[in-house]
Protein backbone atom coordinates (compact mmCIF):
# COMPACT_ATOMS: atom_id res chain seq x y z
CA UNK A 1 0.00 0.00 0.00
CA UNK A 2 3.02 2.48 0.89
CA UNK A 3 4.15 1.76 -2.77
CA UNK A 4 0.59 2.89 -4.51
CA UNK A 5 0.57 5.98 -1.91
CA UNK A 6 3.88 6.95 -2.98
CA UNK A 7 3.03 6.62 -6.53
CA UNK A 8 0.39 9.00 -6.37
CA UNK A 9 2.10 11.53 -4.69
CA UNK A 10 4.77 11.62 -7.25
CA UNK A 11 2.17 11.58 -9.87
CA UNK A 12 0.62 14.66 -8.34
CA UNK A 13 4.04 16.35 -7.59
CA UNK A 14 5.16 15.29 -11.30
CA UNK A 15 2.11 17.48 -12.80
CA UNK A 16 2.03 19.87 -10.00
CA UNK A 17 5.55 20.55 -11.18
CA UNK A 18 7.16 20.49 -7.65
CA UNK A 19 10.86 21.12 -7.67
CA UNK A 20 12.77 18.01 -7.49
CA UNK A 21 10.23 15.61 -8.98
CA UNK A 22 9.53 17.43 -11.90
CA UNK A 23 12.78 17.29 -13.45
CA UNK A 24 12.78 13.20 -13.15
CA UNK A 25 11.45 11.11 -15.79
CA UNK A 26 7.97 9.65 -16.07
CA UNK A 27 9.55 6.49 -15.34
CA UNK A 28 11.17 7.27 -11.96
CA UNK A 29 7.56 9.05 -11.30
CA UNK A 30 5.91 5.44 -12.02
CA UNK A 31 8.25 2.96 -10.40
CA UNK A 32 6.04 3.24 -7.13
CA UNK A 33 3.21 2.05 -8.76
CA UNK A 34 5.25 -0.94 -10.64
CA UNK A 35 7.23 -1.74 -7.73
CA UNK A 36 3.26 -1.96 -6.05
CA UNK A 37 2.07 -4.50 -8.98
CA UNK A 38 5.02 -6.89 -8.58
CA UNK A 39 4.88 -6.89 -4.77
CA UNK A 40 0.73 -7.95 -5.33
CA UNK A 41 0.93 -10.26 -8.08
CA UNK A 42 4.23 -12.37 -7.50
CA UNK A 43 5.50 -11.68 -4.09
CA UNK A 44 3.03 -11.44 -1.58
CA UNK A 45 1.19 -14.82 -3.56
CA UNK A 46 4.50 -16.54 -3.73
CA UNK A 47 4.92 -16.58 0.38
CA UNK A 48 1.14 -16.13 1.01
CA UNK A 49 1.91 -13.39 3.11
CA UNK A 50 -1.58 -11.97 3.01
CA UNK A 51 -3.28 -14.84 3.87
CA UNK A 52 -1.22 -15.93 6.84
CA UNK A 53 -1.91 -12.38 7.82
CA UNK A 54 -5.17 -13.18 7.39
CA UNK A 55 -6.15 -16.72 8.91
CA UNK A 56 -4.02 -14.83 12.03
CA UNK A 57 -6.14 -12.49 12.63
CA UNK A 58 -8.87 -14.89 12.25
CA UNK A 59 -7.27 -17.58 15.39
CA UNK A 60 -7.42 -14.55 17.40
CA UNK A 61 -10.77 -13.25 16.85
CA UNK A 62 -11.73 -16.84 17.19
CA UNK A 63 -9.96 -17.32 20.50
CA UNK A 64 -10.97 -13.86 21.83
CA UNK A 65 -14.72 -15.10 21.12
CA UNK A 66 -14.16 -18.25 23.09
CA UNK A 67 -13.04 -16.31 26.17
CA UNK A 68 -15.68 -14.27 25.67
CA UNK A 69 -18.19 -17.26 26.10
CA UNK A 70 -16.52 -19.01 28.71
CA UNK A 71 -16.30 -16.22 30.71
CA UNK A 72 -20.25 -15.33 30.17
CA UNK A 73 -20.88 -18.55 31.32
CA UNK A 74 -18.99 -18.12 34.09
CA UNK A 75 -16.30 -20.66 33.70
CA UNK A 76 -13.47 -18.60 34.55
CA UNK A 77 -9.96 -18.06 32.40
CA UNK A 78 -8.14 -20.14 30.49
CA UNK A 79 -8.46 -24.07 31.32
CA UNK A 80 -5.99 -26.12 33.27
CA UNK A 81 -3.47 -28.00 31.89
CA UNK A 82 -3.44 -31.49 33.40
Amino acid sequence: MAFVILGLIFIALKLLDVAPVAAWSWWWVLLPLALAFVWWEIIDPMFSISKKRAMNDMADRQKARRQKYRESLGLGGERRKK
